[in-house]
């Protein structure tokens, strides 16, 4: 038997309703997926759970993580700051497996103003079935130096 993935999924509050709809969705279709805020539609930064899931993604806690808000820019961005973390910025299903098979993505980040629930479970589903193919290794690795010329500065 397949070992089940790790997932972790945040919101900002613009995103809540949307983000409780997907977990029940993907619960109730047999995902483990953890929770990490925000807990409302009154408040909840991207950055600071942007961050978050980064991190536990980044140090191999979870396998993937998702993270939404209201259009996915700035969970994006976030993300994209921890070493490690390839987050892709998706509103439909073909980049959103390219993202997977030539860039390694391991973040999933959306919008709750850009899509619907069916287009998202969709979207979601192939991404997470998606395997990186390996032939972009070389890009892939340019992307680690900068990252790690960034840190070193």
């Amino acid at each position: 038997m397949e070992q089940q993935l790790r997932l972790v999924m945040g919101c900002d509050l613009a995103a809540y309703d949307f983000k409780c709809q997907i977990l029940k969705s993907m619960r109730f279709n047999g995902y483990n997926i953890e929770d990490v805020g925000c807990y409302s539609s009154k408040e909840g930064l991207y950055a600071p759970i942007a961050k978050k899931v980064a991190d536990l993604v980044a140090s191999k806690e979870f396998d993937y993580g998702i993270l939404i808000c209201g259009t996915g820019q700035g969970m994006a961005m976030a993300a994209n700051k921890v070493e490690g973390i390839r987050a892709a910025l998706c509103y439909d299903v073909f980049p959103a497996v390219l993202s997977k098979e030539h860039n390694n993505a391991n973040i999933l980040c959306t919008g709750a103003w850009m899509m619907d629930l069916p287009k998202f479970l969709h979207m979601v589903e192939a991404w997470l079935f998606a395997q990186y193919a390996g032939n972009h290794d070389e890009g892939l690795a340019l992307l680690s130096e900068y990252e790690k010329e960034r840190l070193d500065n």
